[in-house]
């Protein structure tokens, strides 16, 4: 695999902008390639700060952080635009350029009793997305891409929260390849009830996300079960701009309702070492991203659930819509 940090892009852009000092913002796989992006930033004579904070998304804007550094300008690598942002931001999008004729030939067994298929990617293989429709047409197929919508930024895109493109074509297809990683095919397949066959380009396996979904469906309805005893609660607001899903005024308002005590708690970003001295509480409702307490199930021991989940434990929502609609 081959990371191509689209270094034209980046010269360009910042000729354009004419920043004095950046922030620059790195997915934790490429944080080892900061002195290869530093020579080319400072090299045109603008200084480069880097973050050393998380950064799982493009949601992950960290425009506070930019702001406190004394930068007018957030670069930020591997994600595209997730939300808009009063400060100003270059997304480099990063390419992974790879041959993928191996891993879609193996794929074809997984697929072989499916006639129409739903095709989704991470960013990094938006500009391979047309030869793979090619070659799957070529197999036979007929190949339906995502929709454009929400959070995500093109056709074809997908990101951990956002599956709508996805629910958009779901009843014209009749299974999804998901070409990325398991944290994109593991949402897809809590999103949507067809198949899901994930194509892991980085350890040149595919996979099929059957079982997934009951599983991870089982442990939410755990989770729900206990929030329900918790008399004090916790509603958790991260700090971040594009992770706030939901109203934190809403939900106390229905939480305290229902009889229960609540605290609001903000931070930047969620652990289970930050919560454990919370030990008054009983249970966590997150408004940050969603899949926080969905892939990160067994690290919390009181209950986290998401706003949609908080939901259905007040009665607000019933279970069966809840999974009809997509647990994400």
């Amino acid at each position: 695999m081959v990371l191509n940090f689209e270094m034209e892009k980046l010269e360009s852009e910042l000729k354009r902008l004419k920043p004095k000092r950046v922030l620059v913002q790195l997915p934790e796989g490429i944080k080892q390639n900061a002195f290869e992006i530093k020579r080319k930033i400072e090299g045109m004579g603008i200084e480069a700060v880097f973050s050393g904070e998380t950064c799982w998304g493009g949601c992950s804007i960290s425009t506070q952080e930019a702001k406190d550094v004394g930068a007018d300008l957030l670069v930020h690598f591997g994600h595209a635009q997730f939300i808009k942002s009063d400060f100003p931001i270059l997304y480099i999008e990063v390419k992974d350029e790879l041959d993928l004729k191996k891993i879609l030939k193996k794929s074809l067994s997984f697929i072989k009793k499916y006639d129409t298929i739903g095709l989704s990617h991470s960013v990094q293989h938006k500009h391979d997305i047309d030869s793979v429709v090619k070659f799957y047409e070529n197999a036979g197929k007929k190949i339906i891409i995502s929709v454009k919508k929400g959070y995500a930024a093109y056709s074809g895109h997908v990101i951990g929260c956002e599956f709508g493109g996805l629910k958009s074509i779901a009843d014209k297809v009749d299974a999804f390849v998901i070409l990325g990683n398991n944290f994109h095919s593991m949402g897809a397949c809590l999103a949507v009830e067809k198949p899901v066959i994930l194509l892991d380009v980085y350890n040149d396996k595919v996979r099929s996300m059957e079982g997934v979904r009951d599983k991870i469906i089982r442990q939410r309805i755990v989770a729900i079960d206990k929030f329900k005893t918790a008399s004090k609660v916790g509603v958790i607001i991260e700090a971040k701009p594009g992770q706030k899903f939901g109203s934190p005024s809403f939900v106390v308002d229905k939480l305290k309702k229902e009889g229960k005590e609540v605290i609001l708690i903000t931070m930047n970003e969620l652990s289970p070492d930050k919560l454990m001295n919370f030990y008054d509480v009983d249970a966590f409702v997150e408004l940050a991203c969603p899949r926080i307490a969905i892939d990160d199930f067994a690290r919390y021991s009181k209950p986290l659930i998401t706003m949609k989940e908080a939901l259905v434990a007040i009665g607000e929502k019933s279970m069966d819509d809840f999974l009809k609609e997509g647990v994400v």
